[in-house]
């Protein structure tokens, strides 16, 4: 039997483990997405109990407590921290298999040097060891991204958000951690919206120029795009039900946006028309600018509707969504790539079957201008377990080049969730150590390192384009 969680957690062959401690081990961390807060960033937050840290705003944990049948008080509500602690713990012994036990423990392991098993039984143990650490110096937000080894990290923002905390990061030079915005206009994109017309007043009032017209949204991004790259933007990012392609004129497209502001009710076709102009123009500023476009889709957001008036978006309530027509992504990426405006693209789906799909659209769109121009992103949100990495990276060897992709990131609101990337290099690692053990690849040390040291970081630096 092995030891629980030891140095060759998940490595299970002699090559794995070299490959990990000796090349992806010490690797920095470049984070190109992450929906943490640079206001807390700026401030350099401290964290009063674990709980604050663990439970706050982190729905993977909510839907587990929920799972095991505790009431919501204790989750999203106003219960005690240590009491809600206290569930998560009795929670967390029953996940045998779930990522989230992995992650709890390599967490409680870096951040806190606890190597027991937090349980019902220790829960007062950590609960204490912990807090304790918390106060210490190293453990405020800006510590724990210094001592996670991060260089860079993007952020989500919207394109009315102001930006100051960015700035004033950037002004901090006692801080040499970079914290850049990334770019996230699905308020503009989801006309359908309820609360679509608010969002343009809003954008009104940032920048300053009324938005009557279809055009003038357009020429309003485009300033705030330029507002986002002169602060470092080099990334963007949406979250789309699917991919599509239903192309408009301009004057139907400026229709569906009057309908928009006005809140009358829209087909699905006027939907499709009006957000498929918006990402093509959207599409286009990206390559101009050199920007990434992420495209994260195949989620069926907000399905409890008793929970969502309740507690709102991004509170546990989401599924993976099967509708993702292969025809309207191609066809989207070839209306930009035939006027040689497709920006450099990582294709995100929710739905793992969707994997040989991707791998196969990006080989179709490869120009040779960048090396991996189009990326398969890596195994998100319900597929970032050991199954979910395992079987995206195997799908980008079969059918691509798994040595150009640019791996991991954190896609997390938690601090100490940069942990993930241990979690993925060691479960990259056993990949190819089982490759070579097999005899399927070779050991040649040369090239090995390169690879992975590739898929850490070192391509993510270079695809980026980012200064490091």
């Amino acid at each position: 039997m092995k030891t629980f969680m030891d140095e060759n957690f998940l490595l299970h062959t002699e090559c794995a483990r070299k490959l990990y401690h000796d090349y992806a081990e010490h690797m920095p961390i470049l984070d190109y997405h992450c929906h943490i807060s640079p206001q807390e960033i700026a401030q350099d937050r401290r964290f009063t109990d674990i709980t604050q840290v663990w439970l706050g705003g982190d729905h993977y944990k909510w839907r587990q407590m929920r799972a095991n049948g505790i009431d919501e008080a204790y989750i999203t509500g106003d219960a005690p921290a240590r009491e809600k602690f206290q569930k998560w713990a009795e929670t967390l012994e029953k996940l045998i298999g779930n990522p989230l036990y992995h992650w709890s423990h390599l967490e409680l392991q870096r951040y806190f040097g606890y190597y027991g098993h937090l349980n019902s039984q220790t829960a007062e143990e950590v609960w204490q060891l912990c807090n304790a650490k918390l106060q210490t110096p190293q453990m405020s937000v800006r510590g724990l991204i210094k001592q996670s080894g991060v260089t860079l990290l993007c952020t989500t923002d919207d394109p009315a958000d102001s930006l100051e905390w960015h700035d004033k990061i950037r002004e901090d030079k006692s801080f040499d951690v970079q914290v850049l915005p990334a770019w996230r206009p699905d308020k503009a994109v989801n006309v359908e919206a309820p609360a679509f017309a608010d969002y343009i007043r809003r954008l009104e009032t940032v920048s300053g120029v009324p938005i009557k017209t279809f055009h003038d949204l357009k020429a309003v991004l485009k300033n705030r795009m330029e507002f986002f790259h002169e602060r470092g933007c080099l990334v963007c990012d949406h979250g789309l039900d699917y991919v599509m392609y239903a192309p408009v004129s301009d004057p139907e497209a400026e229709a569906v946006f009057q309908k928009g502001l006005c809140g009358d009710p829209l087909t699905p076709a006027e939907i499709a028309g009006y957000k498929t102009s918006l990402l093509l123009f959207l599409g286009r500023e990206y390559h101009r600018l050199g920007w990434v476009m992420q495209l994260h889709y195949g989620c069926s957001r907000n399905n409890n509707s008793v929970m969502f008036d309740r507690l709102g978006p991004d509170t546990g309530y989401d599924c993976i969504n099967t509708y993702a027509p292969a025809d309207q992504l191609v066809s989207f990426l070839n209306a930009l790539s035939v006027t040689n405006e497709l920006p450099k693209t990582i294709l995100y789906s929710l739905n793992p079957n969707d994997n040989t799909v991707i791998d196969s659209v990006i080989g179709s769109f490869q120009d040779g201008s960048v090396v991996g121009k189009l990326q398969h992103g890596s195994a998100w949100w319900f597929n970032d377990h050991k199954a979910g990495m395992t079987e995206q990276m195997t799908s980008l060897a079969n059918l691509g080049m798994l040595a150009n992709f640019v791996g991991m990131l954190t896609d997390s609101r938690s601090f100490l969730s940069y942990t993930r990337h241990e979690y993925f290099r060691r479960i990259l690692c056993d990949l190819l150590g089982g490759w070579i053990e097999d005899g399927e690849y070779p050991y040649d040390e040369r090239v090995l390192e390169k690879i992975v040291k590739g898929i850490c970081y070192d391509n993510a630096v270079r695809y980026f384009g980012f200064a490091l």
